[in-house]
C-alpha cells in the first residue's frame, strides 16, 4: 500500500488536472445537495422540527427500558446526535438519491472511463442499489453499537458497578468503541460506493467487496477518511456560525448571509467531490495489491465469478463463502 501522503499527492493531481470539469458542471449538480444537508442541520428552519422532538422522546424511552443512566450526559448527547441525524436523513433522502450520487457517478466516470463528458448515468443504478444497502448497514451498525452499550452497562451494573465514576468510566469507553464500530462501517459503504460504479456491481456485492479490498488497510482508510470530515465538519459548524445564528439574530435574510451560504455550500461539495476522488485513488491501490496478496486475490475474484453466475441477484449464494 502507498503512503498516505502519496494518495493525497495523487488525488490532488487528479482533482486539479480535471478542475474545470469537477469545479464547475459536478459542483453545481452537488450543490442543491449540499445546501439542503446544511440546512437540515438547523431544523429550527422547518415545519418538521415535532419531528426531531417525537424522536428524542423515543430514543429517550429506548434508553431508560435498556437501564442506560438517566443522568447520563453522553446517552443525552447520543439521543441528541442519533435524532438529528434521523431527522436530517430522513429530509435530505430526495436531494441524496438524486443530485448527490449524480455527481458521485460523474466522477467515478470520469476517472474510470477516460471520458468526464459522456453519460453518468449508466452508473447511477448501481450507485442507487448500492447507497439503499448502505443505508441498512449503517442502520445495522448503529444498532450493533447499542446492543454493546446495553449489554456493557447491565454487566457492570449487575457485578455492582453502578456509581457516577464507573458509570463516567464506561460511557468513555463506550464511546470510543462505538465510534470505532461507526467510523468503519462509514469507510466500508464509502468505497462500496466506488466499487459500485468501478466496477459496475450494486447492492451488498459491492459491499462485500469492498470489505475484501479493505482488510489489513483499516488504519489507512480511517487516516485518508479523518481530514475530509474533519473538513465538513468545519464547514458545518461555519455554515451554524454565519448564516443560522446571525438569521436567528436579524430574524431575516439578507443578500450577504445568503451569498456566505451558497459559498460555504459550495465550499462543501468540493469536499465531498475530493473524498470521492481519493476513494478512488484508495481503491486503485488496494486493486494493485490483490495480485500481491493471494488470500485476499482468492476471495474476491471469487465473489466476482459468484456474482457472474448469480445475475439472478438470489443473495443466498453469499453463504457459499467460507
Amino acid at each position: 500500500m502507498e503512503s498516505k501522503m502519496n494518495i493525497f499527492r495523487k488525488s490532488f493531481h487528479t482533482f486539479f488536472r480535471n478542475y474545470q470539469y469537477f469545479t464547475f458542471s459536478v459542483a453545481l449538480i452537488l450543490l442543491p445537495a449540499s445546501v439542503f444537508v446544511l440546512l437540515t442541520q438547523a431544523v429550527e428552519f422547518f415545519s418538521s422540527y415535532p419531528l426531531l422532538i417525537t424522536i428524542q422522546i423515543r430514543l429517550d424511552s429506548l434508553f431508560n427500558a435498556a437501564g442506560f443512566p438517566p443522568s447520563s450526559h453522553f446517552f443525552f448527547l447520543l439521543n441528541l446526535k442519533l435524532s438529528q441525524t434521523i431527522t436530517c436523513s430522513i429530509f435530505s433522502l430526495p436531494f441524496t438519491l438524486s443530485f448527490l450520487l449524480i455527481a458521485k457517478s460523474a466522477v467515478i466516470q470520469a476517472l474510470h472511463r477516460k471520458t468526464p463528458y459522456s453519460s453518468v448515468f449508466s452508473l447511477y443504478n448501481p450507485l442507487l442499489l448500492t447507497h439503499l444497502c448502505n443505508s441498512f448497514v449503517i442502520f445495522s451498525a448503529h444498532a450493533v453499537g447499542l446492543c454493546f452499550l446495553f449489554v456493557l452497562f447491565n454487566s457492570f451494573s449487575a457485578f455492582g458497578y453502578s456509581s457516577t465514576d464507573s458509570a463516567f468510566f464506561l460511557s468513555a469507553g463506550g464511546a470510543v468503541v462505538y465510534s470505532l464500530i461507526l467510523a468503519n462501517t462509514l469507510i466500508i459503504c464509502n468505497l462500496a460506493l466506488v466499487v459500485a460504479g468501478m466496477e459496475n456491481c450494486g447492492g451488498f456485492v459491492a459491499i462485500l467487496k469492498a470489505c475484501v479490498l479493505i482488510r489489513s488497510r483499516v488504519s489507512t482508510a480511517l487516516s485518508l477518511a479523518l481530514p475530509i470530515n474533519l473538513g465538513l465538519a468545519f464547514l458545518e459548524a461555519l455554515f451554524q456560525y454565519r448564516v443560522v445564528t446571525i438569521y436567528h439574530l436579524s430574524d431575516k435574510i439578507s443578500f450577504s448571509m445568503a451569498f456566505e451560504g451558497l459559498l460555504i455550500a459550495y465550499l462543501y461539495s468540493l469536499l465531498i467531490l475530493q473524498e470521492t476522488v481519493i476513494t478512488c485513488i484508495f481503491y486503485t491501490n488496494c486493486k494493485s495489491e490483490l495480485r500481491i496478496d493471494g488470500e485476499e486475490n482468492y476471495y474476491y475474484y471469487r465473489i466476482k465469478n459468484m456474482e457472474e453466475k448469480n445475475k439472478s441477484a438470489d443473495p443466498e449464494f453469499l453463504h457459499e463463502l467460507p
